[in-house]
């Protein structure tokens, strides 16, 4: 096990590496220039100042070999826009986006797995069809749109949620009293709920598979002869086994809330890292854009990592298999 979680690690920083450095060339040689937008440039003066004291006048390769040795220090470079360290600004947006992530999470599983049970157990009848239906076009949906809808109908036509923002920002500047806790709880609802109705539907459509291919098994069939009631026979014996695919699902589906967040924290103004990556790009400050990728993709195979390891403890087949020191060994799959 511990030589499988040494290759894994090695594995993931190489795709880290990979990845951060794909985006430093790519941001770099995107049309732009980080002197300003193209109907508002600043003066050649301050161009030339900016671009000296960032390092953009310096030849690309030079550039990101300066950029690997701050990085290898721990230093992720200073903003060009917003005038801070990169590492101050990313910790600032962070915890939003962790908190809006986090929330969608408990929705996506939570509303999912329910209504996978609840269709697994009607399978073939009407509740069935019209959940599965349901739930196909909301994942049909983008969730650009998705959330653009919800805004229109429940901020803009019926005024219950508020059409942005984090908090009032006249009221709750700070969130250091219980109303300014509700309030942010209340601006939290509608980009939560966009991105976990998509999540959940998704996660719906694999916990109804799981459990139809479980209720076929013989334990289950053998629970059933010795009397036990349907609900604890679904709850307890079939369940626990079908809840192995969606371990999986739960350990990868919290990166992409984090990085799928980027969208939805531009339609409801959310202040996390989606939204300050895409001002970042905007205004071409490869500082920000590099870092945002750098964590993104760290989070991506931190979620990989977590879900293998979660998959071994709730399979001790894939236990004996990792530990044995190859994929084959160990017994039948």
């Amino acid at each position: 096990m511990a030589a499988w979680l040494v290759r894994r690690l090695v594995a993931s920083i190489a795709i880290v590496f990979a990845v951060v450095t794909i985006t430093f060339f790519v941001v770099h040689l995107a049309h732009g220039t980080p002197c300003g937008f193209d109907d508002r440039p600043l003066p050649p003066e301050v161009c030339r100042e900016v671009c000296r004291r960032f390092g953009c006048d310096k030849p690309l390769v030079v550039q990101y070999g300066k950029y690997l040795a701050r990085l290898a220090h721990g230093d992720l470079s200073e903003s060009i826009g917003l005038h801070r360290p990169v590492a101050d600004a990313l910790a600032d947006a962070i915890p939003n986006t962790f908190i809006l992530a986090l929330a969608a999470l408990l929705i996506d599983f939570a509303l999912g797995l329910a209504l996978g049970i609840y269709q697994a157990v009607r399978a073939g009848r009407f509740g069935d069809v019209a959940v599965g239906n349901v739930a196909l076009l909301i994942n049909s949906m983008p969730v650009f749109w998705l959330g653009l809808v919800l805004l229109l109908v429940f901020a803009q036509w019926l005024h219950w949620f508020p059409p942005g923002g984090i908090t009032d920002p006249v009221l709750c500047p700070r969130i250091d009293s219980p109303y300014c806790v509700l309030d942010f709880l209340w601006h939290l609802t509608l980009p939560a709920l966009t991105l976990g109705l998509v999540g959940a539907a998704s996660t719906a459509r694999y916990q109804r598979a799981a459990m139809l291919e479980v209720v076929r098994q013989d334990y289950v069939r053998t629970a059933r002869a010795k009397g036990l009631r349907e609900r604890r026979v679904l709850l307890v014996h079939a369940l626990r086994n079908a809840l192995l695919p969606i371990v999986t699902l739960f350990g990868l589906a919290f990166p992409f809330l984090f990085t799928g967040a980027v969208l939805i924290e531009t339609v409801f103004a959310w202040p996390g890292m989606g939204r300050l990556a895409v001002n970042a790009i905007l205004q071409r400050d490869y500082p920000v854009v590099t870092g945002a990728a750098l964590l993104t993709s760290a989070m991506v195979v931190l979620g990989n990592l977590i879900a293998d390891a979660l998959y071994a403890v709730a399979d001790p087949r894939i236990r004996v298999r990792t530990e044995g020191g190859g994929e084959g060994r160990g017994g039948d799959d």
